[in-house]
């Protein structure tokens, strides 16, 4: 079994898993959370296999950043395959969605609209950390 099939397997329960070499990260935090939790703690995620429920362009921008070499969305949004894409990084979805929208269904996530008008990664990460700080919502676990 592939690192994306065992992530993929595993995903049930979790928002996010990620594998290489058969060890597994696992989070039930919401958003981007959870790869920003883990890029906080310095964790070396270069080479793993990623599923998750949503990607949008913030969490592609985040995965790239941190040289993951694979992806799979339940649901895609169209600029976070875009940004897949440019860096040449393999993906899958379940559903594609014109854009990710907030959890009040109101309009498009924070995040997303925080990097819409991005391209440079590590101007997106910061662009992200100082967004949830703003927010209120940096280093919550």
């Amino acid at each position: 079994m592939t690192d994306l099939e065992t992530a993929v397997n595993n995903l049930a329960g979790h928002t996010i898993c990620l594998c290489k070499d058969g060890s597994c990260i696992y989070s039930e935090k919401r958003g981007i959370a959870p790869i920003m939790n883990l890029i906080a703690d310095g964790v070396d995620l270069n080479g793993y296999s990623v599923a998750d429920k949503v990607v949008g362009k913030a969490a592609a921008m985040l995965f790239v950043g941190c040289g993951v070499k694979q992806v799979f969305a339940k649901t895609l949004s169209l600029n976070g395959k875009i940004v897949l894409e440019r860096f040449g990084i393999p993906y899958s979805y379940e559903t594609l969605a014109k854009n990710i929208i907030n959890r009040d269904g109101t309009d498009i996530c924070p995040m997303e609209k925080t990097v819409l008008n991005i391209e440079d990664i590590e101007e997106g990460y910061s662009a992200l950390k100082s967004k949830l700080k703003l927010m209120g919502l940096q280093n919550k676990r």
